[in-house]
């Protein structure tokens, strides 16, 4: 059908009329919002590369719970920034640690607040990578696979509603699984950090938990930017391992990705929408190069658009005060 008999501009005439045909909704209720979570007490340490967000201790998470859910957003995710790093990240393990004892605050105060996990040890670690690593400086798979399960499953101890394993580590899945149905987390949902790319989209996220690796790169166990059919490999690995929901990260520069996922699994599909993302965003705002809402919300709009059932955003407590 060609001009004159289709006018496609006639359903674009009124913001009513817009709504009325528009194809991708957005709403509160597609966002998770990280946290990352400190030692001590009553801190607030803002992240410079992340304006808006910050380090907050576990005293302080009441409120900053209390004000994500009066937004309607249903779910947070932690990351912990602990007082003490090993060589093995022993401490992501420790009953009393941040991630564990924040999940303990939240769910306290906030039952209904979705709380997921984020199940790695390159935080905990004085090397930062996200495995245990060898005197040749090699990451160790399988080796590493006992301590995930074990810091999965004092996190489901604590009261977490799911963990996300982002460590990229082949079988982590099965090995959390495992661990959680013999401890009789059967109902526990896994998350899966399935295309989980080395990308340069990952720094501010670096700065705030200080993390970077102190040697090499992530490169060996993280994917390769140039892949997008080895993502529906390890997303199927995920899937027989049991995973619940599989994510791709980062989002924006990978939306083809989310795509091909959504196109082939009947499975929940979350995206990323990682640090480097969201500081590009504000630096450009604040130079005022661009508007920063309206960019976030076309941002947030196509990854929802490619296919993402859920979005993890540093964005998420701006957007849902635009969204509502």
């Amino acid at each position: 059908m060609k001009f004159p008999d289709y006018r496609g501009r006639r359903m674009r005439a009124s913001e009513g009329l817009r709504k009325l045909v528009r194809e991708t909704r957005l709403s509160p209720e597609n966002l998770i919002y990280p946290l990352f979570v400190t030692f001590g007490k009553g801190v607030r340490d803002e992240i410079s590369s992340m304006p808006g967000c910050a380090r907050l201790s576990v005293d302080n998470l009441k409120n900053e719970a209390k004000e994500v859910a009066s937004l309607g957003i249903p779910a947070v995710i932690l990351f912990g920034i602990p007082e003490t790093k090993d060589e093995t990240g022993s401490s992501a393990l420790a009953h009393d640690g941040v991630v564990q004892n924040a999940i303990r605050e939240i769910k306290n105060a906030h039952p209904s607040l979705v709380v997921i996990t984020d199940v790695c040890i390159d935080e905990y670690t004085t090397h930062g990578h996200c495995g245990l690593v060898s005197k040749s400086g090699r990451v160790l798979n399988d080796p590493t696979l006992e301590v995930l399960a074990k810091m999965a499953l004092s996190h489901a101890k604590a009261g977490a509603d799911m963990v996300a394993p982002s460590d990229m580590m082949d079988g982590r899945v099965r090995a959390i699984r495992l661990a959680l149905d013999a401890a009789d987390f059967t109902e526990l949902p896994i998350m899966a950090y399935s295309a989980k790319y080395a990308s340069g989209f990952y720094g501010p996220f670096r700065e705030a938990c200080d993390s970077a690796p102190q040697f090499g790169d992530r490169s060996t166990y993280q994917m390769d930017s140039a892949n997008g059919r080895e993502a529906l490999s390890e997303a199927s690995a995920d899937i027989e391992e049991g995973a619940d929901v599989i994510m791709v990260k980062p989002a924006l520069s990978y939306l083809d990705v989310i795509s091909r996922l959504r196109a082939e699994f009947d499975m929940p599909v979350a995206a990323y929408n990682v640090s480097g993302e969201y500081s590009m965003v504000k630096a450009a705002a604040e130079k005022g190069w661009i508007d920063g809402q309206r960019v976030m919300m076309e941002i947030l709009l196509s990854i929802k658009r490619a296919g993402a059932d859920m979005i993890l955003t540093y964005h998420a407590k701006e957007a849902a005060k635009l969204l509502s």
